[in-house]
């Protein structure tokens, strides 16, 4: 997914829900690059030597690069894994290191059910930086975020509000798993799955993972399955088959253009392995989507 950002504005029906979103976006700063960019509001924008304080909390993931993360308590290294949690009223600060620059992925959010959350003693104790590592749970909840974002369509809010409790259950899952010491296996996985939802319509050469790892590709794909339930290359075209059916659904793409855009070698080859998977043609199943009664005849079919 590239740069993007998006301020959203709440309307009455988005604030008495409890929780709803300000701003979403992911952004990639590259080595020797400005930070932050200036084309952000007041309210969002600082500057290093001044800090910030914001009016809503926020969620930011680094998932690529370094850097510093500051507040009232001290300084602290950011990594790739590093999650940020920003609280309202709080003074902070941070910035990519010059020589890695970061990968950042974030969510503004406020609401009385946003202030109940953080009151929780799960929450309440958790601090303002937690080392996650790599981790595609938090990956694919940001992106689904992100789409209901920048389509806008009806509910939008309401859905993309349960995406961020979703966040932060994850999080106080992983702070809970923190005492136990994961394998290196399950590390070199966790980051591949990663890898495969970053780059999805790309082919990846697992066997370079493989050997990048210093692990044979037999035990990669042997422990790959047992831990995600499928081999690696399978769990690509699971992935492929999903996100067709969500530009299926959410774009007027031709269903050619699609194909190409997720890596398919050609149309037939993409149509044949969707119906396989899905029990429909993917023209079915956007028919579907509009039509109730070819809807419901497709769910028979699966």
């Amino acid at each position: 997914m590239k740069d993007f950002f998006k301020y959203l504005t709440p309307g009455e029906d988005d604030v008495s829900w409890g929780l709803y979103l300000n701003v979403v976006g992911k952004t990639i700063f590259p080595p020797g690059g400005s930070y932050p960019s200036p084309i952000h509001p007041n309210g969002y924008y600082f500057t290093w030597d001044q800090g910030r304080i914001l009016h809503e909390y926020q969620i930011l993931y680094i998932s690529e690069g370094c850097g510093v993360y500051e507040d009232s308590n001290g300084r602290l290294p950011v990594m790739a894994g590093s999650l940020l949690i920003l609280q309202p009223g709080k003074w902070h600060r941070y910035k990519p290191d010059i020589s890695t620059g970061w990968t950042e992925n974030y969510v503004g959010f406020n609401g009385l059910m946003a202030n109940y959350m953080f009151s929780n003693p799960h929450l309440a104790v958790i601090k303002s930086l937690v080392n996650i590592g790599n981790r595609e749970e938090f990956i694919d909840t940001y992106y689904k975020i992100f789409m209901y974002a920048m389509d806008e369509k009806p509910g939008f809010q309401q859905v993309s509000a349960g995406m961020v409790m979703k966040l932060l259950g994850y999080l106080i899952s992983v702070e809970k798993k923190l005492d136990f010491t994961e394998s290196r296996i399950e590390k070199i996985i966790q980051k591949a799955c990663c890898l495969i939802r970053e780059n999805v319509e790309n082919e990846i050469d697992f066997k370079q993972y493989a050997e990048e790892n210093n692990i044979t590709y037999s035990y990669f794909r042997r422990m790959f399955k047992l831990y995600t339930g499928l081999p690696p290359a399978k769990y690509q075209l699971d992935l492929k088959i999903i996100r067709s059916k969500e530009l299926l659904l959410s774009t007027d793409k031709i269903i050619k253009e699609i194909s190409y855009e997720l890596g398919f070698e050609s149309i037939y080859y993409f149509s044949r392995l969707f119906k396989n998977k899905i029990g429909v043609s993917p023209s079915s199943f956007r028919t579907s989507a509009i039509n109730p009664k070819e809807k419901k005849k497709a769910g028979k079919v699966k």
